[in-house]
């Protein structure tokens, strides 16, 4: 009697397998593996969560894939007793295994923050665990632990991930963050110290833009907000795409540590101790790329969506631009309205382009309020070109 044994193809590069696999259905198994098997490819993928068992037949089946392989084929979620046989047999050292991982559940647990990758759940008052959506693989969140590691051994306070956790369909990084409260909190419960909160966390954003990182560690954000400009292109008339395109070109390279999303639930205050959170945004570049994350998310996102901020900080709008307000003066060291206004004018000529991306990526581009930021953001985009000889770095 043949084993049952399943093999979901979902797609070119990535494939699951479950069930037993041995010598009673080992052909079986290679047959259903035949477009990988009859010719080269490059990178391969095997999800092997469901898998419970497999006998030498079965792993003579996975050499043929191997031979095939111009790359190391990577087997993830790798049950313990399944990693056992390729422990025995020597298989762990043919290819790039990642052991399975525990099961959290977030069922009733408080929400910390929402990104742009995931969500942050407190599991218990010293643990926190960022779930990521289900489109975000195992290699994306090993580069972010990656990059927060680079950060933290340059000294910038960064909460290191760990372990990596199944949250349902998705995957989570599980943090230590002893007695975290995040500085957005921190003003809903402290509205009285403000000023001071806002102080602490410009101090924080000083010290990241402060470290420098060798090349090649991080991305460059420069870069990345070209391929955003890029793929809004199709909504942008051609003199305002121009602009935007040459203005990017103006902002000087550096090597400066950029966040990426700097906004105050990204930061916790752990044990009396500052610390970032969602590192996936880390890069390198000119702080003006961080501000414009800000500027998105305490300004942008209300106006067209009046209330936006209480529901998504939990902050009344005015507070929100007294927020930014306060931050510009703390960063820049000057209460000078025109300085002031000159600068917050280049960091908003930056975030028409994040804004816009983040507006036209989302599942929501085609609704009537994304239109109407659309437009707003064009209007203000016209705006801008009027003063393009007065905005030299």
């Amino acid at each position: 009697m043949k084993s049952e044994f399943n093999v979901k193809i979902v797609d070119d590069t990535h494939i699951q397998i479950g069930g037993r696999i041995d010598s009673s259905n080992a052909l079986d198994f290679e047959e259903s593996l035949k477009q990988f098997i009859v010719q080269d490819f490059d990178f391969l993928t095997i999800d092997a969560e469901r898998l419970s068992y497999i006998s030498s037949a079965g792993l003579r089946v996975l050499m043929k894939l191997r031979s095939k392989a111009r790359n190391t084929i990577t087997i993830e979620n790798m049950p313990e007793p399944v990693n056992q046989i390729f422990e025995m047999t020597g298989f762990s050292q043919l290819f790039k295994v990642r052991k399975g991982f525990r099961h959290v559940s977030v069922e009733g647990c408080p929400v910390i923050g929402v990104g742009f990758f995931g969500t942050v759940y407190r599991l218990d008052p010293d643990t926190i665990v960022k779930v990521y959506h289900p489109s975000v693989n195992i290699s994306q969140i090993e580069n972010e632990q990656k990059m927060a590691k680079a950060a933290f051994l340059k000294g910038i306070p960064t909460a290191i991930s760990y372990d990596i956790v199944k949250v349902g369909d998705s995957y989570g990084s599980v943090f230590e963050l002893l007695k975290a409260v995040s500085f957005n909190d921190m003003v809903i419960q402290h509205p009285d110290q403000i000023d001071d909160i806002v102080r602490k966390w410009c101090d924080i954003l000083k010290v990241v833009h402060s470290t420098y990182m060798e090349p090649s560690v991080m991305p460059s954000a420069k870069k990345s907000y070209f391929q955003y400009l890029e793929a809004v292109r199709a909504y942008l008339d051609e003199p305002q795409y121009q602009f935007l395109y040459q203005y990017l070109e103006k902002i000087p390279e550096r090597l400066s540590v950029i966040h990426g999303d700097f906004q105050m639930k990204n930061v916790m205050l752990s044990d009396n101790e500052p610390m970032l959170i969602d590192m996936e945004t880390l890069a390198t570049g000119h702080p003006i790329f961080d501000f414009a994350g800000i500027y998105v998310a305490y300004i942008a996102f209300e106006e067209d969506e009046p209330g936006n901020m209480q529901r998504f900080l939990g902050i009344s709008a005015d507070t929100a631009s007294y927020i930014f307000e306060k931050l510009m003066e703390y960063y820049l060291e000057t209460t000078n309205p025109t300085l002031l206004t000159s600068e917050i004018l280049k960091i908003r000529i930056v975030s028409a382009i994040r804004f816009l991306y983040i507006i036209t990526m989302s599942d929501m581009r085609d609704s009537e309020l994304s239109q109407k930021r659309i437009h707003t953001t064009k209007e203000h985009i016209n705006e801008f070109m009027k003063h393009s000889e007065t905005l030299n770095f």
